[in-house]
């Protein structure tokens, strides 16, 4: 088993992957100390072929690979999909497509929530993958053989994974539950983030307006910095640290020592004054341009009990359906539910999940319908 580290080995494999209806494919990468996940091996495979690619060679142009990739006559198999695509986008700047993700498929099929590929390969074909290469650090050369078959076989047993789900999709004739997961997880916005949005990925401690802009600030100039310097978040300035400096406002290098959360000294570096810079032009934008927090949901008389039924009718449906019950609503969704009724802007009154669960829930809501517990067995009925 050798990897391809050649232009004209990787133009000839690609050449036999194109012939094929769709291709498996899985990356391994390193991103411990890096904003931007570093590429060291793509794996792929089709009926009667299979790949390990050294994309570290520097006799290979993965241009012929990210063509594949934008090939809208073959579908990509992942299994877990986003980080893959991810790579992708950033490299090639492009997104895959058309995407089957074998995890989102199984949730769909009822394998349960967010099945690891493993368990998944082992209930679909009943063979047990040997884990024990997982840790391998893939920027290594060379790699042993061991670890070459553990990483090819990411794609070969996926062949039989997602020919066995596409025809269960079919049979159960939920090919279009997929298909609007997969457009979601192929939109440009799930990879490409603008920094502006970053501090909603924060906890909401925070709620007045000065402190809400200072925040909003301070986290697009850290996910600029991590970006542009290619180290992680964390790295630039801790989350703890944005809440500190968000709340205390330093306008100068001495209000900055003085803060908890950011290392001793920091304050004398060229990026804390970049920071402080960032502060001052937060605390001068005009008050009525401030961000406002999210509203809180208000929390009705019986709400609480209403969240509690709902999940109970979400077991039921996910059960009747063989669907994995996350993938229907999350708890949040349940919680806005039982908060909003049909004003809650949930997944779970869009698209399929509206079908499969989110009128049932509005009807359980608004009283419609009942759940009661007849002969040792939960029941919906009729009020």
């Amino acid at each position: 088993m050798q990897l391809i580290k050649t232009q004209k080995e990787l133009n000839s494999v690609l050449g036999e992957l194109a012939k094929s209806e769709f291709v498996t494919v899985d990356t391994e990468f390193i991103r411990e100390t890096t904003f931007w996940p570093e590429l060291c091996l793509i794996q792929m495979a089709a009926p009667g072929v299979s790949a390990l690619i050294d994309p570290l060679s520097p006799d290979i142009d993965l241009q012929p690979f990210f063509a594949l990739m934008a090939d809208e006559t073959i579908t990509k198999v992942f299994h877990a999909a986003r980080q893959d695509i991810e790579i992708v986008f950033h490299l090639g700047n492009l997104i895959p497509s058309p995407v089957f993700d074998t995890q989102v498929a199984a949730m769909v099929c009822g394998f349960g929530d967010s099945v690891s590929y493993d368990q998944l390969v082992q209930k679909v074909t009943g063979v047990r993958l040997d884990k024990s290469s997982r840790f391998t650090d893939w920027r290594h050369r060379p790699l042993s053989e061991k670890q070459l078959e553990y990483a090819l076989a990411d794609v070969t047993h996926l062949i039989d994974v997602y020919t066995h789900l596409k025809s269960e999709l079919e049979r159960e004739n939920r090919a279009h539950w997929l298909d609007e997961e997969m457009r979601v997880l192929t939109a440009k916005e799930t990879y490409d983030p603008q920094p502006e949005d970053a501090w909603k990925r924060l906890k909401m401690r925070l709620r007045k307006p000065q402190e809400l802009a200072v925040m909003q600030a301070v986290a697009a100039w850290r996910e600029r910095e991590a970006r542009e310097r290619n180290v992680p978040r964390g790295r630039v300035v801790k989350d703890d640290a944005i809440y500190e400096i968000a709340q205390q406002q330093p306008i100068d290098a001495v209000a900055l020592g003085r803060l908890r959360t950011t290392p001793r000294g920091w304050e004398r570096s060229t990026t804390a004054s970049a920071l402080v810079a960032t502060v001052v032009e937060a605390l001068a934008m005009p008050k009525d341009e401030m961000p406002r927090a999210p509203k809180m949901p208000q929390a009705q008389e019986g709400a609480s009990a209403a969240g509690e039924l709902l999940k109970v009718l979400l077991r039921m449906v996910a059960e009747a359906e063989g669907v994995a019950a996350k993938v229907l609503a999350s708890g949040d969704d349940i919680d806005r539910l039982a908060a909003d009724g049909e004003d809650a802007d949930v997944a779970a009154l869009r698209g399929w999940r509206r079908e499969v669960f989110g009128d049932k829930a509005l009807q359980l809501v608004r009283g419609e319908i009942a759940i009661k517990f007849e002969n040792r067995k939960i029941a919906v009925f009729d009020t």
